[in-house]
């Protein structure tokens, strides 16, 4: 292994790392959001109006799971990934990006379901949102760099 290659691993090995610490924003996000829709809690936004209809709309639920809960059972898998992930197993990467990328079509999803059909937004959702394409965009940028390495 020469100097080159060492210093490549280990970017990959911190690029996965830092996956696993941005899910952990989402992880919070999500188990928040839960906490509430099961205690049954009114939310309140603070940047934007609308997270009550959001959060209250039947696309909130998944049969009789809230929504919030897959989430933070998909972002607690991510950082277990990204943990694994940074030491290096291929098959665990492949793993990642395959749930990364359902995340992120879920994603886009429930921000079309939020602008079109229920029209209102929520700063959570948005906030997860967010988490979800950084990583994505973080774990898909770093492949395609390593492949022009």
């Amino acid at each position: 292994m020469t100097p080159a290659d060492s210093s490549s691993q280990s970017s990959i090995s911190w690029t996965f790392l830092i996956v696993a610490l941005v899910s952990l924003i989402g992880l919070a996000d999500a188990i928040y959001l839960t906490v509430e829709h099961i205690t049954g809690a009114s939310l309140r936004c603070t940047i934007i109006s609308g997270c009550s209809e959001v959060l209250s709309s039947p696309y909130a639920q998944v049969g009789p799971l809230p929504l919030a809960a897959v989430g933070a059972a998909a972002y607690f898998v991510v950082f277990s990934l990204g943990i694994i992930a940074a030491f290096a197993y291929p098959l665990v990467r492949l793993l990642l990006k395959s749930l990364l990328g359902l995340m992120f079509l879920t994603t886009l999803w429930l921000l079309y379901l939020q602008e079109f059909v229920i029209h209102h937004f929520c700063q959570y959702c948005l906030l997860s949102a967010a988490v979800t394409t950084a990583l994505t965009l973080i774990v898909f940028l770093s492949s395609i760099r390593k492949k022009n390495m």
